[in-house]
């Protein structure tokens, strides 16, 4: 037979309507500290567990939220995830996981999920292929979204990662190196991070005393296919670079793969460090240089902003900084080896 919250109430010797208030963390639950801990106490004991039905009919919540990534296979997004799912699970929510191909702005699947009240709210990481009119679609709509480093001063609340520091951190570590001739694998103009990042990589040449050559900036995307095509075009150039920065982890595979292919050697030829860090990045050849940004943080910080967003908290964009950018060093970036200059011998 099913634990309810009169059983709670008896054991704890407290009202059912204090049980109620304090097991569903409501802000109106004004018992003492002493209280609290006997009334959980009492449903561990018991082992009470919440009627999720009977409470989303009773309050019009699910206390289930979405989040919806561009790739539930992308390694880069599994802390991200993990972040979210901690930060569910300590405020009594359900995180459901999608991906935004099945969840276009106006499909059947996203209205199913916010338009019948299956999800209370959703987090978006916009996909690099998103247009304009499919955001003003979604915004539209009146359930609470938060958009995840991907789009920011929309009227929704967005948590961002530190992108413009991240790509600083891995350029200010090829100069380190003693490279001066260094390129910028970036993202598509409707990536949400791409000019964040290549500014991020200008400031630190600029604040070098060194001039960014436009023909060794791509804007190509983050996929590996796209990393490779990006190698491509820059080993088309009469003059090549001895490093780059690639501003994200599986563009930099793409990379380093065509690399191989076409027989630059990684580091001794090309320098390679990539913006993000994940388990793939220490299983390449070689072994990736990375800088790691704060996703764990940052999909924690999604889930609270979501959570004010259903509460009617006023939209804000707020960027996650603590930690900050970490380099990760690996076998794919060297120090610049200078060409040797003989002194003729005499005859």
């Amino acid at each position: 037979m099913a634990v309810t919250l009169s059983d709670v109430a008896e054991k704890a010797g407290v009202s059912v309507s204090a049980v109620s208030r304090v097991l569903t963390n409501a802000p109106s639950a004004r018992v003492g500290q002493a209280t609290r801990e006997r009334i959980e106490e009492a449903a561990r004991e018991l082992g009470y567990r919440p009627n999720f039905a009977g409470r989303a009919l009773k309050f019009s919540r699910s206390n289930v939220v979405a989040m919806v990534v561009p790739d539930l296979t992308n390694a880069i997004f599994s802390e991200l995830m993990r972040g979210v799912e901690d930060a569910g699970i300590e405020h009594d929510h359900l995180v459901l996981l999608g991906r935004s191909e099945d969840m276009q702005p106006g499909g059947p699947t996203l209205t199913k999920l916010i338009g019948e009240g299956r999800v209370d709210g959703m987090l978006l990481q916009a996909s690099d292929e998103i247009y304009p009119r499919e955001i003003e679609a979604l915004l539209d709509s009146e359930s609470p979204v938060v958009f995840i480093n991907s789009i920011r001063g929309a009227g929704r609340s967005s948590v961002s990662l530190p992108d413009r520091e991240g790509a600083r951190v891995a350029t200010r570590a090829l100069l380190d190196l003693g490279h001066r001739d260094i390129a910028f694998v970036g993202g598509t103009p409707f990536a949400g991070t791409a000019l964040p990042r290549e500014r991020g990589f200008r400031d630190e040449l600029a604040a070098a005393g060194i001039d960014t050559r436009d023909e060794w900036v791509t804007d190509l995307g983050y996929t590996a296919v796209q990393g490779r095509a990006a190698l491509q075009q820059l080993w088309s150039l009469p003059r090549h670079p001895t490093a780059v920065v690639v501003a994200n982890l599986n563009a930099a595979i793409g990379l380093l793969a065509e690399a191989r292919q076409v027989g630059v050697n990684v580091p001794d030829d090309l320098s390679v460090i990539a913006i993000h860090d994940a388990w793939t990045a220490e299983n390449t050849s070689p072994a990736l240089t990375t800088v790691r940004m704060p996703l764990y943080e940052l999909g924690r910080a999604g889930l609270e902003a979501l959570l004010g967003a259903m509460s009617g908290q006023e939209a804000r964009d707020e960027t996650i900084s603590d930690p900050e950018p970490l380099l990760v060093a690996r076998d794919s970036t060297r120090a610049l080896r200078r060409p040797l200059h003989r002194t003729p011998r005499s005859t």
